[in-house]
C-alpha cells in the first residue's frame, strides 16, 4: 500500500499508484481489471482480490467507501459531452471525487488538454465498439500487417500527447506482444492476449451472468455460472408472486398470522362505542 495525495489534496492510501502501472512494462507483473456496477459487485471485486476498478462516475462514491484504497479508472462516453471544456470538466470532477485516471474516447486534442492539466488520461485501441459502424461492426483488429501498423503508430501518437494507458481491445495478440515492447503506455488488455500489462474482463463474463441466449464475445470466458442463479432466482420470483396472486383471488390472503389483532379485551369496547356513535359525536 501506498500513502498518497488525492487530487483533491485528500491524504489517502492506494494498493497502486499511476508509476507503480507503468513499472508493470518492467517488472512484467500482471494486475487484474474488472467493472462493479453497483455496491454488492464492489464488494465482491474487493473480497476476491480483484487490482484494479473501473466505473462509472456514479459509482466512485461507493468505491471510495467500499475499497478506499483501490485503484480506480472513471471515465466518460463518447458522445457525452458537446465541448472538450465540459469533457475537461467532468474529468476534474472525477478526479475530486477520488478518481485515479480518467478514460475517455475524444480526440488527441482533447486529450492533450487534459494531461497538460496533470489528469492521468487512458484512452483506447483496437475495437472501439462505439466506432464499430467504421469497421464494418465488432471484429478483431491488427489481423493485417497494415492494420497492426496503424495500431503502433496511434500508439506513438497518444504518446506524444502524454496518454497514460489505453485499452486495448480484440487486438491479434502477436500485435499486442510487439508493440507494448516498443511503448511506454500502459496496455490493458481487453481480448487481446496476455502480453497486456493488465488483464481486464466485465464481471457479467467472468461472473457467467450470460443468459442461454445471449452470445457472448470470444474474449469472454466465464468463470462462474451465476446466469444460472439468475433463472433460478426469476423462477422462484415468478412461482412466489403467481401463489401470492392465487391466494388473494381465492380470498385465503392475508393470512390470520400475519394481520395483526386489538389487544385483549379492546374489541368489545371499540364495537360498544362503535354502535353508540353518531354525528353529534364529531
Amino acid at each position: 500500500m501506498k500513502r498518497i495525495y488525492e487530487f483533491a489534496r485528500k491524504p489517502a492510501i492506494r494498493n497502486y499508484t499511476i508509476l507503480d502501472l507503468q513499472d508493470l512494462k518492467v517488472t512484467g507483473k500482471k494486475l487484474s481489471m474488472a467493472n462493479p456496477s453497483n455496491a454488492n459487485e464492489i464488494r465482491a471485486c474487493k473480497e476476491a482480490g480483484i487490482d484494479l476498478f473501473v466505473v462509472g462516475m456514479d459509482q466512485i462514491d461507493d468505491v471510495r467507501s467500499i475499497a478506499p484504497t483501490h485503484f480506480t479508472r472513471v471515465g466518460s462516453r463518447w458522445a457525452q459531452f458537446d465541448s472538450n471544456e465540459e469533457l475537461l470538466a467532468d474529468a476534474f470532477e472525477a478526479m475530486r471525487r477520488g478518481a485515479d485516471m480518467y478514460y475517455t474516447l475524444r480526440s488527441l486534442n482533447a486529450i492533450e488538454m487534459m494531461t497538460r492539466e496533470g489528469i492521468p488520461v487512458q484512452s483506447h485501441i483496437g475495437l472501439i465498439p462505439t466506432f464499430s459502424h467504421y469497421c464494418g461492426g465488432l471484429r478483431g483488429w491488427g489481423r493485417k500487417a497494415d492494420e497492426a501498423l496503424k495500431i503502433f503508430e496511434t500508439l506513438k501518437r497518444m504518446e506524444d500527447v502524454g496518454v497514460i494507458a489505453v485499452e486495448a481491445e480484440c487486438i491479434a495478440e502477436e500485435v499486442l506482444e510487439a508493440v507494448n515492447k516498443k511503448t511506454s503506455i500502459v496496455t490493458f488488455s481487453l481480448g487481446s492476449g496476455i502480453a497486456g500489462d493488465v488483464i481486464m474482463s466485465f464481471v457479467a463474463d467472468i461472473c457467467g451472468e450470460a443468459s442461454e441466449e445471449d452470445k457472448p464475445p470470444k474474449h469472454a470466458h466465464a468463470f462462474g455460472n451465476v446466469g444460472r442463479l439468475h433463472k433460478q432466482i426469476h423462477e422462484e420470483r415468478v412461482a412466489a408472486l403467481g401463489q401470492f396472486h392465487s391466494e388473494v383471488v381465492a380470498g385465503n390472503f392475508p393470512y390470520q398470522q400475519t394481520n395483526i389483532s386489538m389487544h385483549e379485551g379492546e374489541r368489545d369496547k371499540f364495537f360498544e362505542a362503535l354502535d353508540k356513535w353518531s354525528p353529534t359525536h364529531q
